[in-house]
């Protein structure tokens, strides 16, 4: 079996943990643009003007922007 492994002969393992965390920041970042997509309808209902949602969702990202300060 050394002498497979020198040879270069044995196949790549998958990478469980990088899968797994691409997979974690996938989900999250949808669960993230569910939560602007919402606060942007509420601000839409709130302010009764029928904008462009994806403007709204502009607005609000600048708005949820922290300084760098």
């Amino acid at each position: 079996m050394a002498l497979a492994a020198i040879e270069g002969n044995l196949l790549a393992t998958p990478n469980y943990q990088f899968e797994k965390r691409q997979r974690d920041l996938a989900k999250k970042k949808k669960q993230e643009e569910k939560r602007r997509q919402k606060l942007a309808d509420k601000a839409n209902e709130g302010s009764g003007a029928a904008e462009d949602p994806s403007e709204a969702s502009e607005a609000v990202a600048s708005a949820e922007r922290k300084p760098d300060a």
